[in-house]
């Protein structure tokens, strides 16, 4: 007899089904625990129980000894007994941050923001035209074309004339910097709400993006609390919000440093905040103020805003918070770069950044 055999689906036969589970979980409790494998570990426990992730068959002790043995924790070299995450944990957790953000962005009902114009390019759309002197071969629709010459001339006396030929669109896709800011003053963890994990998640999503959809792009790292410093990609599951005021000012200038030295003719900085600026830095000296929103520091800031202006870079700010006199000063901001504002919960803060990041780094030529 010819058919298929239906059989009962078991999950957990061979535990792997249960590994890639467990792993999933693993991986954002990394990125939460700013990469503290131990601490990770010990939550799963406790997350197992309370809910039940294992049974009898495939317990946590199992899925540690499959860490181990598929490369994602290593033994901890100064502290016997403990263990570490490994480079292919580092890129697991990048992924995951990918997937996570590009599923949302397909439930999205605003979509993918795209440019209604076209030109030459690597990526075909489905728009069609008459050809036009200057247009390459490659971009000819050779199959409408050759029906276009059966129409105008018949199948008996077949020709095939410049008139006769279409073309098929394409996008023109560019180059481009971009510098990722980071905030880490210590108000991303204030008031019960943790801002920096959805940040860490979103470079993280955004780096793995750009090294393997367009590598000819480039990403830079900033994060920035009493001063600014760039970080790498592989830091950023390990990355924790410190004591810090918010020296805007200083991110802003180690951004525009590295974008100088950039050849690319598209430049652009991302900027992610939940508060105001409220520290510079005179020589060895902090100037801090938390308290409203102090002229001295806002003003230098607007100054940086209007210098990335002129150089052509253009700031993109998204602030996950919701103070109507923070609002104020982004308003200010933006006015003064000529950039764009977001103003994002934390679950639509990827969303926002990939949409803007896929949208502005395509130009057009007709």
């Amino acid at each position: 007899m010819i058919g298929y055999r239906f059989t009962d689906f078991i999950p957990n036969e061979g535990g792997s089904y249960k590994f890639d589970e467990l792993l999933k979980i693993f991986l954002q409790l990394l990125n939460i625990a700013a990469g503290d494998a131990g601490e990770a570990i010990q939550w799963m426990n406790d997350l197992d129980r309370k809910y039940g992730l294992t049974d009898d068959e495939y317990g946590i002790g199992d899925f540690i000894n499959e860490l181990k043995e598929k490369g994602y924790l290593k033994d901890d070299e100064e502290s016997p007994g403990e263990f570490t995450i490994s480079a292919k944990t580092e890129q697991a957790i990048r992924q995951q941050s990918l997937d996570q953000i590009f599923n949302n962005l397909k439930k999205s009902r605003t979509g993918n923001h795209r440019t209604p114009y076209s030109g030459q390019g690597d990526e075909s759309t489905a728009d069609r035209r008459e050809y036009q002197f200057g247009d390459t071969l490659d971009q000819i629709d050779v199959t409408n074309s050759l029906r276009n010459a059966q129409i105008n001339h018949g199948l008996d006396n077949f020709a095939l004339t410049e008139n006769d030929l279409e073309v098929q669109e394409k996008e023109y896709k560019t180059s481009t910097s971009t510098v990722l800011m980071i905030d880490i003053s210590h108000s991303m963890i204030l008031y019960g709400e943790d801002r920096i994990t959805p940040a860490k998640t979103v470079a993280m999503a955004l780096a793995e993006l750009i090294n393997t959809r367009y590598p000819k792009d480039t990403l830079d790292l900033i994060v920035f609390g009493n001063d600014a410093w760039p970080i790498e990609i592989k830091d950023l599951p390990y990355l924790k919000v410190g004591p810090y005021h918010t020296n805007t000012f200083a991110g802003l200038e180690l951004a525009m440093d590295i974008l100088r030295r950039r050849k690319t003719k598209n430049k652009q900085i991302f900027m992610i905040t939940d508060g105001k600026p409220t520290c510079l830095k005179e020589g060895a000296r902090y100037y801090k103020n938390s308290f409203g929103l102090d002229r001295k520091i806002i003003n230098k800031t607007l100054d940086q805003a209007a210098r990335c202006r002129r150089l052509n870079i253009t700031v993109t700010t998204f602030m996950i918070a919701h103070d109507p006199y923070l609002q104020q000063f982004v308003r200010d901001f933006t006015n003064a770069n000529q950039g764009r504002a977001y103003y994002s919960s934390l679950s639509g803060l990827g969303e926002y950044i990939f949409e803007d990041f896929v949208k502005n780094r395509r130009r057009t030529v007709r």
